[in-house]
């Protein structure tokens, strides 16, 4: 349905804020446009009002949820490709038009490490795509396949690879085309330059070859996120100086916390004093203020490790409690008698912004303490995620289901691990719950819960101008909530696409 004169008053609700408030407001839509109103400025100026006006009866209405790492739902997985470009155009129409039931209207379809040759078809055919009546398709996000064998999860081992060339290595597996500075890629087959389009690329910058690479990646636009890693402290924290801006699935396929090397996760609590002096110091060079990176081992090494540890092959196994690591030491710190802060809440800079990070809060990949703790650490950082897979219904019952290559998931409610194994294998939970169990797990507001799946992705990703807000100007994609959380109606650029049934 669409007003006479295209405005839309929603009223007697709930509308989320910058900072995680609610406050008590009227928002106004053109739905026309598909853009949301400044209110005064349009009765003013225009000297209309709207024709259409929605009592939510208080209910919250927010940015639409966003999600930027999904593998597939409905059936449908974005790294299976069997040749049928059209019938991956229509896997993809369809995840877009049913997953709006969760309240998701943005998402960045995910694929794993597979067959190099795939990657330049698979990526192309992941251009931005937006319908009338579906989710935004916002781009691609490139998990692997340069990570590492020791944290792989459930990424096959036999498609990993070093990037010996640096970026070079990147184009040779992606596509050139693929990794075009963000304007050309998104002019490229007649595209829109207006066009919202996201890449993400997960590495592991311990890999041969993946430091050289993000810098002239980011140059492109490309969003450089550690994941699937056994780095150090160090090397994390370098990563995030050339320009890597996201950690993937927070606790997930890396090294778990220690108090001599925090390594990844140590990132969301970056000391100044460390930082600025950008470094433990090399004993070959007493004075230096860069980092030192050290050394670790090979994916032959660790294959190796592997089979020692385990007296055979290696074999699928609950990554979160991987112990194959390099052992945590006590960084050397160079001696820079920096100033002190002396007056009271003042705190000293930082030469870099502390990365965004994503969690999967189903409750299984993450410790409800753990979700609080990471959240108390750095919450303008935290990305809510679901990391689904394929099997993602919220209508589908739990069982054993097909995979790809001849392995197959176990589902256990909101639990999906590999048949055979104990290793996780994605989630099948679906955003608007991860929502509501954040507040629950950390205590915090609704709105702020909200925030970490609307604004926060929006502003890692660059486009908190269009999405993710309630800006005058940025795209209506809303969810209307009631005050428990639960999706009530889902809209994409001003439409309604969805409605719980009465």
């Amino acid at each position: 349905m669409t007003s006479s004169n295209g405005l839309v008053c929603f009223t007697n609700c709930l509308l989320p804020q910058e900072d995680g408030s609610l406050i008590e407001k009227d928002l106004w839509i053109d739905d026309r446009r598909g853009v949301v109103l400044d209110s005064q400025r349009t009765f003013f100026l225009r000297k209309e009002r709207p024709a259409r006006v929605i009592d939510l009866g208080g209910n919250i209405v927010s940015p639409g949820l966003m999600d930027i790492q999904i593998n597939g739902a409905y059936g449908f997985d974005f790294s299976v490709y069997d040749g049928d470009e059209e019938a991956y155009r229509q896997g993809l129409k369809t995840v877009a038009e049913k997953i709006v039931e969760t309240g998701v209207t943005s998402l960045v379809p995910t694929i794993i490490t597979q067959q190099q040759s795939l990657y330049p078809t698979i990526l192309n055919l992941l251009r931005p795509l937006s319908g009338p009546n579906s989710a935004n398709l916002l781009g691609w996000h490139a998990e692997g396949p340069f990570i590492q064998l020791a944290k792989r999860g459930a990424h096959l081992p036999e498609f990993l690879l070093p990037a010996p060339e640096g970026f070079q290595s990147f184009e040779k597996v992606y596509g050139t085309e693929n990794l075009a500075v963000t304007e050309d890629w998104l002019m490229a087959n007649d595209g829109d330059s207006d066009t919202v389009g996201v890449r993400i690329i997960t590495a592991a910058p311990e890999v041969e070859g993946v430091r050289v690479a993000v810098k002239e990646a980011v140059k492109r636009g490309i969003v450089i996120s550690i994941g699937h890693s056994i780095c150090s402290t160090d090397i994390a924290a370098a990563a995030v100086v050339n320009g890597a801006r996201l950690i993937t699935h927070l606790f997930n396929a890396m090294p778990q916390l220690h108090h001599r090397d925090p390594s990844i996760i140590g990132l969301l609590g970056a000391s100044p004093h460390l930082a600025s002096n950008l470094s433990p110091k090399s004993p070959a060079s007493p004075t230096s203020a860069s980092f030192t990176i050290p050394r670790t081992p090979s994916s032959n090494a660790l294959a190796n490790r592997i089979k020692g540890a385990l007296g055979e092959g290696p074999k699928a196994t609950s990554e979160a409690f991987d112990e194959l690591t390099t052992p945590p030491q006590t960084p050397v710190l160079a001696g820079v008698d920096s100033d002190l802060q002396l007056k009271k809440g003042e705190k000293a800079e930082m030469p870099f912004e502390r990365p965004f990070y994503e969690l999967i809060v189903d409750g299984i990949h993450s410790h409800p303490n753990s979700v609080r703790l990471a959240y108390s650490a750095f919450p303008e950082g935290c990305i809510l995620i679901t990391d689904a897979m394929k099997i993602l219904d919220p209508h589908l019952r739990d069982g054993i289901h097909e995979w790809r290559d001849g392995k197959r998931f176990v589902k256990e409610g909101d639990k999906l691990y590999l048949e055979g194994t104990d290793t996780l294998a994605g989630s099948v939970v679906t955003l608007d719950k991860c929502v509501r169990n954040f507040s629950r797990f950390t205590g915090c507001s609704l709105g702020e819960a909200i925030k970490c799946a609307t604004l926060n992705p929006a502003r890692c990703l660059g486009i908190e101008n269009k999405k993710g807000t309630l800006r005058p100007g940025a795209d209506a994609d809303l969810v209307v909530l009631d005050r428990k959380g639960y999706v009530q109606s889902t809209w994409v650029k001003g439409k309604e696409v969805w409605s719980r049934a009465l």
